[in-house]
């Protein structure tokens, strides 16, 4: 956590939003995603989203008394994780991290029955996942804390929290999960909705299987899947939870929900490179990537409060 006591002046803040966004804009030209093109998408005020949400109570005492000290409590989304759902197996986007996820004899192959042109329309489709720590950590702190406090997430940089290859039972053959209630009724836990002519798929099975036309949504699919698999613990699952604890004045992101932004939200890093962060399913424009290889920032919501205290009394929120 850091806090700048200078609360930086309105011209500053300015200038450092603007730095960043011609950084941002400057990746979108590389050729391949990298961890230096990572690395400067952290730098987005729209996902960032930083409010000062509320007010927490602390007891400070000494040997001369207590008194209640108070500091405030802020709110603002963290880039925990890149996730890449990609077909061809061993060739994720992310170039630096591929040896995490080469072939092995559980895990071959992949890939579908499309190259991804117009004339071509192949409902059958295989997404690898992996999730893996978000590098922006360090360049992210500095960018967040120009608006005050911040909090610290869940994430740590290049750590493998999913690697579909070496989940081979749950991502490759659905088990167990091909018979739990939410992959066998119509309606539960839905990536958009029926009704609505917006669906983009299932949530469950959370396998690398799907049946979609739109190579852009199976590849959203897919991380939502493999992003709610790691935001949950003891889950069926070869995986590691991407999950923090609690503490006095300190709120960790929970678990993932489709279409629910208040519990996370996804920034494209390729095919496009995106500065804004969205939910599946939405309407902006989706780029069908020639190989079938994509990637998001995976941002959760976390909420903190700077200590003051010994003992943390309670907080309240402004909302």
């Amino acid at each position: 956590m850091n806090y700048l006591p200078s609360a930086q002046s309105p011209r500053g803040r300015r200038a450092r939003l603007a730095i960043a966004s011609a950084l941002l804009c400057g990746a979108t030209s590389s050729f391949a995603l990298n961890t230096t093109t990572i690395v400067s998408s952290a730098l987005s005020p729209d996902c960032l989203e930083y409010r000062v949400v509320g007010i927490c109570y602390w007891l400070f005492c000494t040997w001369t008394g207590c008194t209640v000290r108070t500091s405030v409590k802020v709110r603002h989304y963290i880039p925990d994780a890149v996730v890449s759902s990609y077909s061809n197996t061993g060739e994720n986007p992310w170039i630096e991290v591929r040896p995490m996820s080469t072939p092995n004899p559980t895990a071959k192959a992949g890939g579908d029955g499309t190259t991804n042109h117009d004339n071509e329309n192949n409902l059958a489709k295989f997404k690898n996942a992996d999730v893996i720590g978000h590098p922006g950590g360090y360049v992210f702190s500095q960018f967040a804390s120009a608006s005050g406090y911040t909090c610290q997430g869940s994430g740590t940089a290049f750590m493998p929290y999913l690697l579909s290859t070496l989940d081979t039972l749950a991502w490759r053959y659905n088990v167990p999960e091909m018979v739990y209630p939410e992959a066998l009724i119509p309606g539960m836990r839905e990536i958009g909705g029926r009704t609505t002519l917006n669906l983009w798929g299932n949530v469950y099975p959370r396998g690398g299987f799907l049946h979609q036309t739109d190579d852009y949504m199976s590849g959203a699919v897919g991380a939502q899947r493999a992003g709610d698999v790691v935001t949950r613990r003891t889950q069926p699952h070869v995986y590691q939870p991407l999950l923090a604890d609690s503490s006095d004045g300190y709120w960790p992101a929970g678990a993932l929900v489709e279409s629910d932004a208040s519990t996370g939200k996804w920034q494209e890093l390729t095919p496009t490179l995106s500065n804004s962060c969205a939910v599946f399913p939405h309407s902006n424009t989706r780029v069908q990537a020639q190989q079938g290889d994509y990637a998001w920032a995976l941002w959760r919501p976390y909420a903190c409060c700077q200590r003051r205290g010994q003992v943390f009394l309670g907080s309240v929120d402004f909302m």
